[in-house]
């Protein structure tokens, strides 16, 4: 009896601390185009009503849109809408950014550490698809001010997965660093994948996409060559796909309308993964490779293909799988 008595006074104790030691927790971000929009709405729907969330874009209408939207919703953390980055970040803990461009990043990041920012312990997690090296020097840059850390952790799923917050982070940090930042993640995802220091999430992040844009204009070209021949495209589709060709491009996202009911091919390739952040992953992935001598002896046909591609109206704004219909692919029977 004195033992148990004993336990549930430490349980007592411990639940006590826990609950003392809670306090307000702020998070700022700054990026809401259509993944940071629906990654700060998942963001803000499961933290703490204790916790408060300072967003900021250059876009304020949608920056204004998405505070409506959070407010309309009774669960969550407080909301601020704030006009620039530097506000968004001054209060905050932890600070996620989600831009397009390495310019882009650098840029918001002059802008925050410029001004004069209370020195604290942040997190700044940048989940923006750069290159290693832009990413490192502004983690230098953070460093060098006193302002916390900044980890990589780019993101694959798309609009759809960031909708429904099943996406997957590559993240690039330090290991004691992990346990910060994963919780975090897991708000806005399904998966956080630890690839090792920082900048080692947009190498795998980088090397990755690399594959799947050489591949897909493998599939694409493999495709056409069979129907050409008289293949119908599911029977080949399905000889691929249980064979050494099989890959994501021929399995889900197969180029060929009709072969995957669910893929943007079927619906005259809109949604997706557009072809532009293809043609910039594949631009940023032979930048990197350049930097460490790594030989791409396809990259520049691959790239010359997605150029041309997205230059035309009738592939331009479309999923990157709309290469087949740029190699004249047949599209109906």
């Amino acid at each position: 009896m004195r033992i148990l008595a004993s336990r549930l006074h430490g349980l007592v104790q411990t639940r006590g601390f826990a609950s003392s030691a809670r306090r307000l927790h702020n998070y700022g971000f700054i990026g809401l185009g259509q993944m940071g929009y629906q990654m700060a709405k998942n963001l803000q729907s499961k933290l703490a009503p204790s916790d408060k969330l300072s967003i900021f874009d250059i876009n304020t209408a949608a920056a204004e849109a998405l505070e409506a939207e959070m407010k309309a919703v009774p669960t969550g953390a407080t909301v601020e809408l704030v006009t620039s980055a530097s506000d968004a970040a001054s209060d905050a803990d932890t600070v996620l950014t989600v831009l397009p461009e390495p310019q882009h990043v650098e840029a918001v990041f002059r802008s925050i550490l410029g001004k004069g920012l209370p020195k604290r312990e942040r997190i700044f997690i940048d989940c923006s698809t750069i290159d290693p090296s832009t990413s490192r020097k502004v983690a230098g840059h953070v460093a060098a001010a006193g302002q916390g850390i900044f980890v990589d952790a780019p993101m694959s799923g798309g609009v759809v997965g960031a909708t429904a917050g099943t996406l997957t982070f590559m993240l690039g940090a330090d290991e004691g660093a992990v346990p910060r930042v994963e919780p975090v993640l897991l708000r806005m995802g399904r998966k956080v994948l630890h690839c090792g220091d920082q900048g080692a999430g947009l190498s795998a992040k980088l090397a990755n996409n690399y594959l799947l844009a050489l591949s897909n204009i493998a599939t694409a070209e493999a495709m056409n060559l069979g129907m050409r021949w008289g293949l119908d495209p599911k029977t080949l589709a399905g000889v691929i796909n249980v064979s050494t060709g099989r890959c994501w491009p021929s399995e889900v996202n197969n180029p060929v309308p009709g072969v995957v009911a669910t893929a943007p091919a079927g619906r005259d390739y809109s949604g997706g993964f557009g072809i532009s952040l293809m043609k910039k992953d594949l631009r940023l992935a032979m930048m990197a490779a350049k930097e460490v001598g790594a030989n791409m002896a396809l990259a520049d046909k691959a790239f010359a293909v997605y150029e041309d591609a997205e230059k035309r109206d009738e592939c331009k704004a479309r999923d990157f799988s709309v290469v087949y219909r740029y190699l004249g692919g047949k599209e109906s029977s």
